[in-house]
């Protein structure tokens, strides 16, 4: 018939006879009658300081707890944000909420989730809560890259790098992320014939930077892929165009044409082309045997037209020597002077006379 229970100076207790709430008992011990044990009391702790309860609606109404807990009714576009003891502790969501604040410091801030971009100076400490993915979308915009804002399917802005948050169930955000710095696309493998049928296997590259960031993720679903077919049909427009030997002696030229028509088109897919070069370019087996003897060939007829050249300028010195030798009878001996002194300087001399006059005639040489 008598029930004892004992409230301690953090806790109090919430009477209800037959379901219903009757109010609040504070610290203390107690005694109530109930013979018919229609009473029950509910101890709940306020070091836990919310208080949650089926019938919270109704103990909100009848006053009891003026002056002794706070309470906040969000709306539909609202949200707040919690800390307890000056430490965030969670985001609550729309709905009807109680808490005690005389045990422990709680500070909640109402926010408007009606604008979708959530902003707050304390954000990187509240986007790292579990519970933060409940109620935000969370992205972060790497270094070197930018972020390009749609909501509900519409372009908003540009994020600079940084984190950003945006509340769900309000309106849908999605963020493309883009890569700002110079990149590369390695074509390869692209067997192209040439005008004279030559089957040429090429290997290309294209440097690129992204120039309209908006425009790079809604020209196409993929502008890298964009970009990749561009450059193959690019070659093999150009290349395709060409004869084996034009295409092989006026790379730079090629790749000028292949420069120009790639640039035009990644203009329209928000990319600016720093370069396009063929890497590569693998000949068929035959062919390259064929153009090795080609080569061979063209080298030996021109060290043969070399050859044949020097020996005509040889030739021709001759001539013009003996032509002056035979004019000059004074430079005649002077040579034959120079060719007795190289005998004599090479070695021993030894001068054997023979007929008559032969002795005079090598006297009067010397």
């Amino acid at each position: 018939m008598f029930k004892n229970f004992l409230i301690r100076s953090f806790e109090i207790g919430l009477k209800f006879k037959d379901g219903e709430f009757k109010g609040l008992i504070e610290a203390g011990k107690h005694t109530i009658f109930d013979p018919l044990n229609k009473v029950k009391i509910r101890i709940v702790s306020k070091r836990d300081p919310w208080l949650i309860d089926d019938q919270l609606d109704m103990i909100v109404k009848r006053g009891d707890l003026t002056g002794k807990a706070e309470v906040i009714d969000l709306q539909d576009d609202q949200r707040a944000l919690v800390w307890i003891d000056g430490r965030f502790a969670r985001i609550l969501g729309p709905g009807l909420y109680a808490y005690w604040n005389d045990v422990r410091k709680v500070h909640v801030e109402v926010v408007d989730a009606g604008t979708i971009s959530f902003q707050h100076e304390e954000l990187a400490t509240i986007v790292r809560t579990a519970e933060a993915g409940r109620w935000l979308d969370v992205c972060t915009v790497q270094r070197d890259h930018i972020g390009v804002l749609f909501i509900d399917g519409r372009y908003i802005e540009l994020l600079n790098p940084g984190v950003y948050a945006f509340w769900k169930y309000t309106a849908e955000a999605r963020i493309s992320e883009v890569d700002m710095r110079e990149t590369q696309i390695d074509v390869t493998g692209q067997e192209i014939m040439t005008l004279d049928k030559v089957t040429l296997r090429i290997n290309a590259i294209v440097t690129y930077v992204i120039q309209d960031a908006r425009r790079a993720v809604s020209a196409a679903t993929d502008m890298r892929q964009s970009l990749y077919r561009e450059a193959q049909l690019a070659l093999r427009a150009v290349i395709g165009g060409r004869e084996l030997e034009s295409f092989l002696t006026s790379k730079d030229e090629v790749a000028r044409e292949l420069e120009q028509q790639v640039r035009e088109q990644a203009i329209s897919l928000g990319l600016e082309v720093r370069s396009v070069g063929v890497r590569d370019v693998i000949l068929p087996g035959e062919m390259r045997e064929l153009l090795n003897r080609v080569t061979e060939a063209k080298k030996a007829a021109e060290a043969n037209l070399i050859a044949r050249r020097e020996e005509t300028a040889a030739m021709r010195s001759q001539a013009n020597t003996a032509k002056l030798l035979s004019e000059s009878p004074t430079l005649m001996r002077l040579r034959e002077l120079e060719v007795l002194e190289k005998v004599a300087s090479a070695g021993k001399l030894n001068i054997v006379l023979g007929e008559k006059g032969l002795t005079e005639k090598v006297v009067n040489l010397l």
